[in-house]
């Protein structure tokens, strides 16, 4: 198992080193960050680990950034000495809330929830990869991912697709973002009924029954907005513009 740590206080770090190494010493901490910019960095230039163990606290903030900015898809155990956060950690992808100072026990403990939801997603890949495979065209679910759960959702219920830092995420009616277990924005697009969802540019897939109003703008391109807010603007290009306007008019 190889965990990444986000701590910033030394005694800290080297407590849940030693930890570590007492629950089994075939754990390997593949890195190690006592900010937000350094655990940025670091999980933009090293492969996922299996686990992140992270103190709420960093040098430079909250680390909630850091899982703000959908650097993480893998499992986390929070460490910190306040208990005021806990309910926003769940928001994340978080198994287990640890105060401090992190008992060797406990840790222990956390570590088996870990390895037992890994275990049962391991046993349950083979159902699911055969769901995926299987399934049509238009499909009436789709299998998206929240932490470590796999979720059905309704394709009616999204109002959006779009890809960021090489993965894809779904967002739904009342704004919840989900990973999907697709590998690109193209596989999404292939489940989906094409008269209702329309592949706007290469970061985004929008659904006819949640667009709000578009209209032209320079070099004849078009700017869609939907039913929730979003921090930049869907365009459709000039070469897609008429495809989209027939697609939207139901012709």
């Amino acid at each position: 198992m190889k965990v990444f740590i986000a701590e910033d206080e030394l005694p800290a770090l080297e407590n849940l080193k030693m930890c570590l190494n007492n629950i089994d010493n075939n754990i390997e901490v593949a890195g190690t960050a006592g900010s937000i910019a350094q655990s940025l960095n670091w999980l933009d230039n090293n492969a996922v680990p299996d686990l992140i163990l992270m103190d709420i606290h960093l040098s430079d903030g909250l680390s909630f950034h850091v899982l703000k900015e959908d650097h993480v898809n893998c499992p986390v155990i929070f460490t910190t000495a306040y208990d005021r956060y806990m309910t926003e950690a769940f928001e994340y992808n978080c198994i287990d809330y640890l105060l401090k100072p992190v008992d060797a026990g406990r840790l222990s403990v956390a570590l088996n929830k870990y390895k037992n939801l890994r275990q049962h997603f391991i046993n349950n890949h083979a159902f699911i990869i055969d769901y995926l495979q299987n399934s049509k065209k238009s499909k009436s679910r789709i299998i998206v991912k929240k932490g470590t759960e796999f979720l059905s959702l309704k394709p009616d219920d999204i109002v959006y697709f779009f890809t960021e830092h090489k993965l894809v995420f779904a967002v739904d009616k009342d704004n919840r973002k989900f990973l999907c277990t697709t590998s690109s924005l193209a596989d999404v697009e292939d489940m989906l009924d094409e008269t209702k969802f329309f592949r706007a540019n290469r970061k985004y897939i929008v659904n006819a029954d949640h667009i709000t109003k578009f209209k032209s703008i320079e070099k004849s391109k078009i700017n869609v907005e939907v039913v929730l807010p979003l921090n930049e603007e869907i365009i459709v290009s000039q070469e897609n513009a008429a495809a989209f306007k027939k697609w939207i008019s139901g012709a």
